[in-house]
């Protein structure tokens, strides 16, 4: 028996819990080349995030890209790495370990959480596993993509989907598509604005930058354009910003071809080609700060900016580990659990092992029953 079919074995007398896995993109494990080319390597090879042919892509890939971008790359990461490490690595940790305490308080020992990344480490199928060996028989998968695109949400989908099947036994699944017009994640990133606006004064124009992907995805019927939009007009209308004074651009194009539009750079060169003196940047499509927050928004695109003639541009931060996201993240989470057993009020985790207990009982006196009959 190999040790897959051990863990997947039922365990009489355990008690179940629920398993919540919260995913995000991913980072490299060091900002080093041979590091990033790993990460771009598992990222970019998958079909959700470029949908050429294989015979076409995989050679410009491993011939080109592979062998020119990840030393530009770690550059780019050695210029927010941390102490901690990765940002985007260190306070996904940190959003798991509030949100696995907030779950502890409103449903004690019920419930089990694990942060897992689509590219790189912790991997989908790690966080998978390590909620099965804690006996986790229902999971939640809370892909922290506000706005759904194949690309992320749906990447999340086929990694664990891939996992599953070499499950012998598959827990039940719920899996979140997307949380773009929740009313609490539009009043957690309202406040997070209305806050560094309290402290750093208003700037004249309020730009929101999403993640971009390729025209040729909206064509194909992909929902994140128009969730995009529908978040930026929600998040406005929530903070009384007049229509004049604030405006939507897509940021982190790759490739060649046509990407949603506007993109974010053309929009800050033309606030910039006015004389605007100063504008405020907030990326409502990323939970947790990354490379694309903190060194494309904050440092590539301040300097586009000021050279359009712009004063000063400000990023306003993620909502990464503060108190009001991990408020939405859990009531997020309990919303999507209701109707399971363990997330009843009266379940009684002692009553239910008690009965796995009566029905192992029952289970060895027939198994004895059954080898006193076959000696």
């Amino acid at each position: 028996m190999n040790r897959e079919e051990r863990q997947s074995n039922f365990e009489h007398g355990r008690v179940t819990k629920i398993g919540i896995l919260v995913c995000n993109l991913g980072t490299p494990d060091a900002p080093n080349a041979r590091a990033v080319r790993r990460f771009l390597s598992e990222f970019l090879s998958d079909v959700r995030v470029v949908e050429l042919p294989r015979l076409l892509w995989l050679p410009i890939l491993h011939g080109v890209v592979l062998r020119l971008r990840p030393r530009r790359s770690a550059a780019a990461y050695a210029k927010i790495w941390r102490e901690d490490g990765s940002p985007l690595m260190a306070i996904s940790l940190r959003q798991g370990a509030a949100l696995r305490s907030a779950m502890e308080a409103k449903l004690p020992g019920r419930t089990a959480v694990e942060v897992a990344m689509r590219y790189g480490n912790p991997s989908i199928s790690t966080g998978l596993r390590k909620l099965r060996e804690m006996n986790a028989r229902k999971i939640f998968i809370l892909p922290l993509y506000p706005q759904y695109a194949g690309s992320s949400t749906g990447s999340v989908f086929d990694a664990v989907s891939a996992e599953l099947g070499r499950w012998r036994w598959v827990p039940t699944i719920r899996f979140l598509n997307d949380y773009h017009a929740d009313e609490l994640y539009i009043g957690a990133l309202a406040k997070s604005v209305q806050t560094y606006w309290a402290t750093h004064g208003r700037g004249n124009h309020l730009l929101m930058s999403f993640h971009g992907t390729p025209k040729a995805s909206l064509l194909r019927g992909d929902p994140y354009h128009c969730q995009c939009q529908a978040t930026a007009r929600l998040l406005a209308e929530r903070l009384q910003v007049p229509e004049s004074d604030w405006s939507i651009g897509f940021q982190s194009r790759f490739g060649w071809n046509e990407w949603l539009q506007p993109y974010t750079t053309t929009r800050l060169r033309q606030l910039g080609g006015t004389g605007l003196k100063q504008v405020d940047v907030v990326c409502p499509g990323f939970a947790v700060d990354c490379l694309e927050t903190l060194e494309e928004i904050e440092l590539q695109y301040d300097k586009e900016f000021i050279k359009a003639g712009g004063g000063s541009l400000r990023y306003i931060p993620a909502l990464n580990d503060s108190p009001d996201h991990i408020e939405m993240l859990t009531s997020l989470t309990l919303r999507n659990i209701t109707g399971w057993n363990e997330a009843e009020p009266n379940w009684d985790a002692s009553l239910d092992k008690s009965k796995r207990e009566a029905v192992k009982t029952r289970a060895d006196r027939m198994k004895n029953h059954r080898s006193s009959q076959n000696p």
